[in-house]
């Protein structure tokens, strides 16, 4: 079976923006947040609240290539960036934004955590 890639078009087009400001940008992040984001939805990541408030550190930026999901608290002060939160997630979480409004806020990709 041949593949070909995310169906959805909003998603297909932040791939397509990703890598672009990868070259752009000399920024490896972008690149390899693009590679997660092409896999299929049953191989996408699903992180916990819990999980990111375990492998973070406080006033940090987050970056999850998938979605973000409610179990557990978020004690400490993080920005959260996803390609999809759960409704849940939304309403725990403080700080949410887009990736691609991460990409334009911050084009290098610096101090970003990445937990895949």
């Amino acid at each position: 079976m041949k593949r070909t890639g995310p169906t959805n078009p909003e998603l297909a087009k932040l791939i397509v923006e990703l890598k672009i400001a990868s070259i752009k940008n000399e920024s490896k992040i972008w690149k390899r947040v693009a590679t997660e984001l092409e896999k299929p939805t049953r191989q996408r990541r699903h992180v916990n609240l819990q999980d990111i408030n375990k492998n973070s550190n406080d006033g940090e930026t987050v970056l999850i290539p998938g979605k973000v999901l409610a179990t557990g608290e978020l004690t400490k002060q993080i920005k959260v960036a996803a390609w999809q939160f759960s409704a849940s997630a939304t309403e725990k979480l403080k700080d949410t934004i887009s990736i691609s409004q991460l990409m334009k806020d911050n084009p290098k990709g610096s101090k970003i955590r990445l937990l895949c």
